[in-house]
């Protein structure tokens, strides 16, 4: 399967789903942007798999320093302003879910019957 038929999948499942897909820009420096800090270096060859940060010390290895940003840039692109349960896409079921059943425990039904 080619990139471009996986990403019409991811699309078509997450809309059918409720859920969202969210792409990074090509160019989105992932792996030369400190996942600590934030500090960007200005040239990161790919020969490059694991460097330290000259801001704050910090050592990366590429590629999961690179899947931290993408992981944090999603995460910001789709939290909710207000927090709360509910907020945002949901998934959309065909059908209702089913009432529970709500009886009366015997414990209850003692307290009923010494008030009545």
């Amino acid at each position: 399967m080619g990139f471009f038929e996986f990403r019409r999948q991811l699309d078509y499942k997450a809309l059918m789903r409720g859920g969202q897909v969210i792409v990074a820009d090509r160019w989105y420096p992932s792996s030369k942007t400190c996942s600590g800090c934030g500090h960007q270096l200005d040239q990161l060859p790919l020969s490059v798999r694991e460097w330290t940060c000259p801001h704050c010390g910090a050592v990366h290895d590429r590629d999961v320093n690179a899947a931290v940003n993408l992981k944090n840039m999603a995460v910001s692109s789709t939290v909710s302003a207000c927090g709360e349960e509910g907020a945002g896409l949901r998934r959309k079921t065909k059908t209702k879910p089913a009432s529970a059943k709500q009886e009366v425990s015997s414990a209850d039904r003692g307290i009923r019957r010494a008030a009545a």
